[in-house]
């Protein structure tokens, strides 16, 4: 099948109308006559049957007709079209920075806040394709869980292993954030981010959070913090004297002055969540603030596609001649 997506010289299919008077002349000269033996009577041939040529003598000119229209396609250029897009993404460098301290266990998430903020954080990272994402776990320590990478199945892989306990207990807000800064430092991103997500007050580490927050700062690292509890009490785990784990209800301690502080001084946000939707809602927000940018560059390569027109036509006006002199073959 010939098939063509635009005509490059489309005032040259007005020639098309040549064919009406062409076409007119022939339907005139055939109501005219035109037999190549005359006869004085043509009483006897009347019921003579009428073979294929009889019906078939009009196809040589129909014929000449297509190839003539054919033609004049092909000199009207018709052309298609080849589009190569590449696509250019300039990726943001996230680091999570998690509390995994004890009291993360609490269960005013469902089913408790160390869970929540897993499975959320998560989601987060496979709505971001195009960043390199890393891990960093703190309690009374902090450590890298991950470093920057684009691999999201290891990545996923490995915030599912973060449980709590598998550092000393405490929570080294400096420390987590300066693990995650040490990350990001050498970053060539134009954006570098870290969210750090806690349930509590710094009460462990060497580095205090606000001269975590200045180095971060001194990088141009943009710090995102979540304090992550429910408003008053909240059923807490604790040892009970048989030394068994049980909850009870405990405030909820959130050092809101210092995360503001934190995320002021690097140019991010700070967010307090509540529950499961809140915290969501949290990194649904995040992620419409830091948009990964991504350039498309398009270009359409344009074909001539006259040549099938053009050996069509010529296959045509070879049939009509072929027919013309052979098939239908006058009588001088």
């Amino acid at each position: 099948m010939i098939s063509f997506e635009k005509i490059a010289n489309p005032q040259l299919l007005w020639l098309l109308l040549v064919l009406v008077p062409l076409v007119a002349y022939y339907v005139y000269r055939n109501r005219q006559g035109g037999a190549a033996i005359q006869v004085s009577s043509t009483q006897g041939l009347e019921g003579l049957t009428r073979t294929a040529k009889y019906y078939l003598r009009h196809l040589p000119f129909v014929l000449r007709c297509a190839a003539i229209a054919l033609l004049i396609v092909a000199l009207a250029r018709p052309q298609t079209s080849e589009s190569n897009e590449t696509s250019t993404a300039e990726g943001i460098d996230i680091m999570m920075a998690l509390d995994i301290s004890g009291s993360m266990l609490a269960r005013d998430f469902r089913p408790d806040r160390i869970t929540a903020a897993k499975e959320i954080t998560q989601n987060f990272i496979n709505d971001r394709p195009n960043d390199r994402i890393g891990l960093v776990v703190f309690a009374g320590e902090a450590f890298t869980q991950s470093p920057l990478t684009t691999d999201k199945a290891t990545l996923i892989t490995l915030l599912s292993r973060v449980r709590e306990g598998m550092i000393d207990d405490g929570t080294a807000i400096g420390n987590g954030l300066a693990t995650a800064v040490n990350r990001l430092r050498k970053s060539s991103a134009a954006s570098k981010v870290i969210i750090l997500l806690t349930d509590g007050v710094n009460n462990s580490g060497q580095v205090a959070p606000l001269t975590a927050a200045e180095i971060a700062q001194t990088f141009g690292i943009r710090v995102y913090t979540i304090g992550i509890g429910t408003t008053g009490m909240a059923p807490t785990p604790a040892i009970d004297g048989y030394g068994r784990i049980t909850y009870i209800q405990a405030p909820v301690e959130i050092d809101e002055e210092i995360l503001t502080q934190i995320s002021q001084m690097t140019g991010g946000q700070y967010f307090r969540a509540t529950d499961n939707d809140k915290l969501r809602t949290i990194y649904e927000e995040i992620n419409q603030l830091e948009k990964t940018q991504i350039e498309v560059d398009s270009q359409t390569r344009w074909f001539e596609r006259f040549m099938p027109f053009a050996l069509a036509a010529l296959a045509l006006v070879v049939l009509e001649l072929l027919l013309r002199y052979f098939y239908f073959r006058r009588i001088p």
